[in-house]
């Protein structure tokens, strides 16, 4: 029996061809579509699933409850590790990461093998504790684990960067330079298989804090927090009473340390912190509301958000697939009235349909497949990731197999009982009114799928509005012509002379030596300041402090609202600021020049107030800021260019480097790429949702044109007849193509509210956002409107030129 339901099914299949591409094409899309999305989720979810330990391991992250505002963050004072081993029995270990630019070799640095002269710029390093290296447990290529960061002034390295410098040999005991400093000599304690793509770890280079602190005294203080740690708990361990037990951290070490420090906020602190947990499998997607800016991250309502979309996209199709086959009712219903009478049994006709449908289902998943194939690296590029599908895996295709049949049973279930339902003597008689019994259903499907790529459309228009607003929003500073060279920190006392004569060429009008920039990967200095004197009176404010240099404000084009920025011929202004607006209104300071403020070692004079600019995420407001002067072993030197010829200028700058650095190459970015990549994740998202929004229309269109053809069929007399009465081709046009109008627009008022509710939403995440106006609803009704008219006017032109005496005849 089923190889005769089969053999009909592909019969069925070749006597209706266009009805058979719509339905395969469709189904084809949506799969491959799904497909894509799941390997997406499937990458998503895998995030640090890769360590041996991975259940027991957890990074200490913490929380401050500013007056109802929520802090987050996960930098720690460099006792912390210490005092986790010591007092918490329940750690097996504890280890730390420093991976700030701030602090000298953290970030990247320009290397090179002890016997080489020609330095390479290299990122992806990182301070670590050896015990790190226990924690995390990577494969050890060369050396031993326990040993490999044991010793100051030792590394280990990635294999890739292993083979790049000593190919085909042991590096371990090798010898490299950081930044040409000969006096600190790095030895290679071990080679570590490179970490997954799927970790939020990314290091090639990995320096022993053996051995090292940041300054004198810095492994015993509880007020400067640098340090991301993390512990491995021991097996058995409960991680809600651990975390509840860190509060001690607060009383013992904190207040104390605080008190001391003459803090007004000690005896606050228990109830304003807290100290918290969090699996290094949760890092990944469950850190967007914590501060940490030095790991890439993403965020689980985006896994959500894309898993809804498949769906979707699938319900689209499986909508399509019932659509037609209902509305195909009057071709299959004396088929059905003639086998039941012969002496089909209803379920015989159901396993049929269900047969036709499967059929269906394995060849859209077939040519899904090979879509999905073919449009993988176009969607790895447009995702960010290094996605493959899992040929080889034991499990692929069983679950193809098996996730065609549930489809296709799903799809073709209602169509199989509603077609099998006919009662031969009705169909025999010819009073089945074929597909009206079920026209409300269609219309219903067909409202369902365009509320849905209503809403796709909408959300595109809105991320795509609110990126083209980040980066051309007004931001504070010029971002325009600015060339950042990279790797100056080796010029060492040469960087005056560098800076000299590149002014001395006309392209040139400005050059800044500063390692802090309005953008993302640069140098951050967080201080807590104060109104001098009133430490212990006043809550401080957390602000930034950057060192700059004289041309700094004018190289970047930052302007300057009240007093003056930093002269060569002040000799007090070493020990001036210059603050933003920002700054000003949270210390109180309603006429800020010549006043003084102090961080708690150091007191300045404010000499002016810079309005206000970006310099982080425009998902975050503008934070204080200071500004002073100093530019201490500077990795970046920003020149201004004027309007002349770009790269003849660039030329002319690579000449100067090679004069002044004939042994390092010369690298640069320009501030605005650098200040565009800030928002690279937003701009990947609108091309998502423009890609699948495109996609859900394709697949709505397709059911739609496919189910005008059998509706317009189905009147094809009553054309004829209103033809005969005189009625024109444009009014029968009109006509036809109103029903599907008006349900184009019964989806526009449905999906209007819903995408205005989830795009505000999404907005919300931006301190600095557009509205949603109408225009935008209004532009996505319109394309809906535009598209379904094109689609259904094929079926209705040729409908309405059709000659009324064959249309006539047609019964």
């Amino acid at each position: 029996m089923f190889k005769n339901y089969l053999r009909i099914a592909i019969r069925q299949l070749s006597k209706q061809k266009m009805y058979a591409a719509v339905k395969i094409g469709g189904f084809a899309l949506s799969i491959a579509a799904c497909l894509l999305i799941a390997l997406y989720i499937k990458d998503e979810l895998s995030y640090d699933r890769n360590w041996a330990y991975a259940d027991r391991i957890y990074r200490i992250t913490n929380e401050f409850n500013d007056n109802g505002k929520i802090e987050t963050g996960t930098s720690w004072p460099a006792p912390m590790a210490k005092v986790l081993k010591e007092d918490y029995p329940e750690v097996e270990k504890a280890g730390r990461f420093l991976d700030a630019p701030l602090f000298s070799g953290a970030g990247s640095n320009q290397i090179r093998r002890a016997e080489a002269t020609q330095n390479t710029y290299e990122k992806g390093f990182c301070y670590a504790d050896p015990d790190m290296l226990e924690i995390l447990q990577p494969t050890m290529v060369y050396g031993n684990r326990k040993n490999a960061l044991s010793e100051p002034h030792t590394m280990v390295i990635s294999k890739s960067k292993a083979d790049k410098y000593f190919p085909n040999e042991n590096p371990v005991g090798k010898i490299m330079f950081l930044n040409d400093d000969v006096k600190k000599p790095y030895t290679i304690g071990g080679v570590i298989q490179d970490f997954p793509i799927t970790s939020h770890v990314h290091y090639d280079f990995l320096l022993t804090l053996k051995g090292h602190q940041l300054w004198e005294g810095e492994q015993l203080t509880w007020m400067a927090s640098n340090y991301n740690t993390y512990v491995l708990l021991k097996p058995g361990t409960d991680p809600a009473q651990f975390q509840n037990k860190l509060k001690d951290i607060l009383i013992k070490y904190y207040v104390p340390a605080l008190k001391r420090d003459g803090d007004k906020l000690a005896d606050e602190l228990i109830q304003k912190a807290k100290v918290l947990i969090q699996p290094v499998t949760d890092i990944h997607l469950y850190s967007a509301n914590i501060d940490d800016d030095n790991i890439e991250k993403s965020d689980i309502k985006f896994v959500w958000l894309f898993g809804a979309i498949a769906v979707f996209i699938l319900i689209i199709a499986c909508i399509n697939f019932i659509n037609l086959s209902t509305a195909k009712s009057a071709n299959r219903a004396k088929e059905v009235g003639l086998r039941k009478v012969v002496g089909s049994l209803r379920s015989s006709l159901i396993k049929q349909f269900l047969t036709e449908s499967i059929l269906y289902s394995v060849l859209s998943f077939i040519a899904g497949l090979g879509i999905a194939v073919l449009a993988l690296p176009y969607f790895n590029t447009l995702a960010a990731k290094h996605m493959s599908i899992p040929w080889t895996a034991w499990w692929l295709l069983p679950l193809m197999i098996v996730a065609a049949v549930i489809i296709g049973v799903f799809a073709g279930l209602y169509p199989s009982f509603y077609l099998s339902s006919f009662k031969p003597i009705n169909v025999l008689k010819g009073q089945l009114i074929p597909g009206k019994k079920n026209s409300l259903l269609r219309n219903g499907l067909v409202v369902f799928q365009f509320t849905t790529s209503i809403c796709l459309i909408i959300g595109t228009i809105v991320v795509y509005n609110q990126t083209k607003y980040i980066l051309n929003k007004k931001v504070g500073f010029d971002k325009d012509q600015v060339l950042l060279i990279q790797g100056t920190n080796t010029l060492a006392g040469k960087k005056e002379a560098f800076k000299n004569e590149l002014l001395s060429s006309s392209g040139v009008k400005n050059v800044s030596v500063s390692d802090y920039l309005p953008i993302a990967g640069t140098k951050r200095d967080g201080n807590t300041f104060y109104n001098e004197g009133k430490k212990k009176e006043d809550v401080g404010v957390f602000a930034q402090k950057w060192a700059t240099d004289y041309s700094y404000l004018n190289t970047m084009g930052m302007h300057l609202l009240q007093g003056r920025y930093f002269s060569k011929e002040i000799a007090s202004d070493g020990e001036a600021t210059v603050i933003n607006q920002t700054m000003a209104a949270k210390l109180g300071l309603k006429d800020p020049i010549g006043k003084r403020i102090e961080n708690g070692w150091q007191k300045f004079t404010v000499i002016g107030v810079v309005e206000d600019f970006n310099f982080e995420s425009m998902k975050q407001g503008v934070t204080p800021l200071c500004l002073v002067l100093g530019n201490n072993n500077s990795s970046i030197i920003s020149v201004k260019m004027s309007g002349a010829d770009v790269k003849a200028v660039i030329g002319h700058i690579s000449s100067v480097w090679k004069k002044f650095s004939p042994n390092q190459s010369f690298r640069y970015t320009f501030l605005d790429e650098s200040f565009a990549n800030m928002y690279a994740d937003v701009q990947r998202t609108g091309s998502i949702f423009a890609v699948f929004a495109l996609l859900s229309v394709i697949i709505a269109c397709l059911g739609l044109f496919a189910l005008s053809a059998f509706i317009i069929e189905q009147r094809t007399k009553e054309i004829g007849i209103r033809k005969v009465l005189g009625a024109t081709v444009s009014g029968i046009t009109t006509m036809l193509s109103m029903n599907f109008v008006k349900l184009v627009v019964l989806s526009i008022i449905i999906a209007t509210p819903v995408a205005y509710w989830g795009m505000t939403k999404w907005l919300q995440d931006f301190a600095f956002r557009i509205s949603i106006t109408w225009w935008m609803m209004a532009i996505a009704g319109f394309v809906a409107i535009i598209i379904a008219l094109f689609t259904v006017c094929f079926h209705s032109i040729k409908a309405a030129l059709t000659n009324p005496v064959k249309s006539i005849r047609t019964e």
